[in-house]
């Protein structure tokens, strides 16, 4: 019993001995020159987070146009490595060739509204408009003779000098006369000057043409798939003859910009500002890479990275934050797009 009572009254000591050092403040007594453990943290500590390396321009994944029902490929222009430019075609659809043809056959009826337009404003030929003028004023003078006549018939008929037969086919001819004098006549000004009414239905025929030009030339472009940005084919999908799956056609990047797209657990936002310097390091390797934070994320979502670690936060809460690298990172991750690596940035 004693003995059990002794080790009692150490065991008491030694409590008394670790909580009384714990308030131990820096100069005290028993102190000395430790810092007291509630003292928290210094400000230089690092944030550190898992990344990938990514282009600023993302990895673009092109498929067809949707709602096409042509979904086999019909040509590969490019092949994997190339660099493209910005619109250029990079594949067509086995669909192209019979778009090309309505196009072209647009461009034709196009060219022959424009035509019919511009026939209808240049109105007639200066032959033309001389040989109507020639007609009109033949018709004047027929019908000036024909009118004199039925006058002179209107004359001598009640008298009984002229038959009214005589009269009547008299007076029918200056009728006539007149008739295809204002026939004449508008014709003439028609061939001189063009209708309103025709221009308007020869414009109005043009631009259908243009309308449905537009319409061919996009549906050509439906049938082809072409670069969106200046960049590099990175992976082909696809190969001429084949039907066009969820993977799409091809993916492709602009590489003469990377960045490291990095995790931070959203408890180390209140330390990170963009323009900070951070050192990126690829596992296995004893070589760092400079990098600076350019861009931080407007959301707190689910971590993205993998990660070997069993105990690791899977479930973690974090933030995007976009690192810029320098030139010689650029140049080291060419070939390393989401290849995962370690960041640390600094304060």
């Amino acid at each position: 019993m004693t003995r059990k009572l002794f080790m009692a009254l150490v065991l008491a000591i030694v409590l008394w001995g670790g909580v009384s050092s714990l308030w131990t403040q820096p100069g005290q007594a028993g102190g000395g020159a430790q810092p007291s453990m509630l003292t928290p943290p210094g400000d230089a500590v690092g944030i550190g987070a898992l990344g990938r390396i990514e282009p600023r321009s993302r990895v673009r994944k092109l498929n067809q146009a949707g709602g096409m029902n042509v979904s086999r490929l019909g040509a590969m222009l490019v092949k994997e490595g190339d660099r493209v430019l910005a619109g250029q075609t990079l594949a067509e659809f086995s669909d192209a060739p019979q778009k090309d043809a309505a196009v072209a056959q647009a461009e034709a009826t196009l060219l022959q509204s424009e035509a019919s337009l511009a026939r209808i404003r240049a109105a007639g030929r200066p032959e033309d408009v001389k040989a109507q003028q020639e007609h009109v004023d033949a018709l004047r003078a027929a019908e000036s003779s024909l009118s004199r006549d039925a006058a002179r018939s209107d004359v001598l008929g009640p008298s009984g000098a002229a038959a009214q037969s005589t009269v009547d086919r008299n007076r029918f001819a200056a009728i006539r006369a007149k008739s295809d004098r204002a026939e004449a006549e508008a014709t003439l000004a028609k061939l001189r000057a063009p209708w309103p009414a025709d221009i308007a239905v020869a414009e109005a025929e043009r631009a259908g043409a243009i309308a449905a030009l537009s319409k061919a030339h996009a549906d050509a472009n439906l049938s082809r798939v072409f670069a969106p940005i200046d960049g590099t084919v990175l992976k082909i999908y696809a190969r001429p003859g084949d039907q066009v799956g969820g993977d799409g056609v091809l993916e492709m990047a602009d590489l003469d910009h990377l960045e490291v797209v990095a995790d931070v657990y959203e408890t180390d936002l209140p330390r990170l500002r963009q323009g900070a310097q951070a050192d990126i390091v690829v596992p296995g390797d004893t070589r760092r890479y400079a990098a600076t934070v350019s861009e931080i994320g407007w959301m707190v979502r689910r971590t993205t990275q993998a990660s070997t670690d069993p105990v690791a936060a899977t479930d973690a809460r974090t933030v995007e934050v976009r690192l810029a690298l320098d030139q010689e990172g650029r140049a080291a991750f060419t070939r390393r797009i989401n290849m995962q690596v370690q960041v640390a940035i600094r304060r």
